[in-house]
């Protein structure tokens, strides 16, 4: 490692610390920069991966052509294709011109492909085509073109689970990670927490021109050390801002830090509100949820209708009827774009292959009692209805007769 390189970097786009991981993630920048070699960088939300294509290009031999940074992950999956790759005036609605797209503005210089690991699948077969050959077609296109770009990546995702799971092409995933890069948590960092946090206080106190930054004790230094910062420098950042703004304090103890950091940081993990950390993820268990809706509500409807009925026994009430539609009218059916009539699918069509009320309740009753092991009892109390009720429902569907063979 070039020490007084890395530093000189450092220095350049002002990246605080002195971290082996840092040092090291910045060090392999400069070494693969001189090549055209693709490169995936690695790490957390919020570790700083946007500096490591900056440091990449600005040291290349693309240096005095245009480098482009891409969040793959804000861009909705039905325009990406034409972000990247460009299309033709008319290829699509509201398409009333050409766009070049990244790929093709980006020529000669370099393109910076954040969260590469949420591209979905025929994008990600559009961009392997790329790095394999240089070519790419415009959406609406046949017309193959040329292009000498760059690509640095990078992802926060675990790339080994997202490959074994289908969501990312294990081809791509080798192509662009021909140089890894990993760029270290905050939490690894060890005292560049303390060196950060000094930085960012005082550039908060220059921006809003207050008297003195905020300073921190060695205990509180200490505590700011041991937090495990799942934001990474991003939380860190916004931390050091509050303290700066809310504090009347300028030197910050440790009891002051505990109130802008909670001693059990909060995961910032998206888990279905349905589903334990423990549990796996079950499309199974989302079937036999909706079966269960869709059995709550059938149970809803017959109520309503025993309701309905037992009203109008009672009383003169006129039944107000349902406007009937003219046999006769036209209706006109939505047809995706694309889809000829051999893959369009008449509402007629649809029912039939649709899954009747019936059938989920018999389902839901099946699934009930297979659970309980036949107990009728304990299935019916599942079920949220009586007894009676489940051993009608049983001798409806003939499940007393499966029992019986």
């Amino acid at each position: 490692m070039n020490t007084s390189d890395v530093q000189a970097q450092k220095r350049r786009y002002g990246i605080v610390g002195n971290s082996e991981g840092l040092n090291h993630a910045v060090d392999i920048a400069l070494q693969v920069a001189k090549t055209d070699l693709s490169v995936l960088i690695t790490g957390e939300s919020g570790v700083g991966k946007e500096i490591i294509p900056r440091i990449i290009h600005d040291n290349s031999l693309r240096k005095t052509k245009k480098y482009f940074a891409v969040n793959c992950g804000s861009i909705p999956e039905g325009t990406i294709d034409s972000e990247l790759f460009g299309h033709e005036k008319g290829a699509f609605t509201g398409a009333v011109g050409e766009r070049e797209g990244y790929f093709g503005a980006a020529n000669g210089g370099t393109l910076f492909l954040d969260e590469v690991g949420e591209l979905p699948l025929a994008t990600q077969a559009r961009l392997l085509r790329v790095l394999e050959t240089g070519e790419y077609i415009r959406v609406g296109s046949s017309d193959v073109r040329k292009t000498d770009v760059r690509i640095v990546a990078a992802t926060n995702v675990n790339m080994a689970q997202a490959i074994r799971d289908g969501r990312f092409r294990e081809d791509l995933f080798y192509r662009l990670n021909t140089i890894p890069i990993k760029m270290p948590a905050l939490r690894e960092r060890g005292s560049d927490v303390v060196l950060l946090f000094k930085k960012f206080a005082m550039d908060t106190a220059e921006k809003y021109n207050m008297p003195e930054p905020v300073e921190l004790t060695e205990a509180a230094q200490e505590k700011l050390k041991k937090y495990p910062w799942p934001g990474n420098v991003r939380q860190l950042k916004n931390v050091t801002e509050q303290i700066s703004i809310l504090s009347p304090d300028r030197t910050i103890t440790p009891e002051i830090l505990a109130e802008y950091i909670p001693d059990d940081p909060i995961s910032h993990d998206i888990v279905p509100l349905a589903v334990k950390r423990n549990e796996t993820h079950s499309f199974e268990n989302e079937r036999e949820l909706l079966y269960k809706i869709l059995f709550d509500l059938r149970n809803d409807v017959t109520e309503l209708k025993k309701l309905v009925h037992a009203q109008q026994a009672g009383s003169e009430m006129p039944v107000v009827q349902a406007p009937q539609v003219p046999a006769e009218r036209p209706v006109a059916y939505y047809r995706p774009e694309g889809k000829g009539d051999e893959e369009f699918q008449t509402p007629e069509e649809y029912v039939e292959e649709a899954v009747s009320l019936n059938d989920v309740e018999r389902q839901m009753i099946v699934k009930a009692l297979e659970r309980n092991k036949g107990r009728r009892r304990k299935a019916a109390a599942d079920l949220h209805i009586s007894e009676r009720t489940l051993y009608r429902k049983i001798k409806e569907y003939g499940l007393d007769k499966e029992d019986d063979e």
